[in-house]
């Protein structure tokens, strides 16, 4: 979706549904905002350019992505 109309991402990834880790601070820091609005898909983008790329992961990748990071890596 990196490549897609930036309207596009809108209606995928509606602009009031990104959400970042409260320790990222007000001005967004070095962090990034996922998005779980996506059918079927998450995105993932750069707190800062907004209007920049966005990754997008299958739910099911992003369920084992999380599981991964939650139990300290893998092993």
């Amino acid at each position: 979706m990196s490549g897609d109309n930036p309207a596009t991402i809108g209606h995928v990834f509606p602009d009031d549904m990104w959400a970042s880790a409260a320790f990222c601070g007000p001005n967004g820091g070095n962090c990034v905002e996922v998005n779980l609005a996506g059918r079927g898909v998450v995105g993932v983008r750069d707190s800062k350019p907004v209007a920049g790329p966005v990754l997008t992961i299958g739910e099911v990748g992003w369920r084992a992505f999380l599981a991964t990071t939650r139990s300290g890596g893998p092993r």
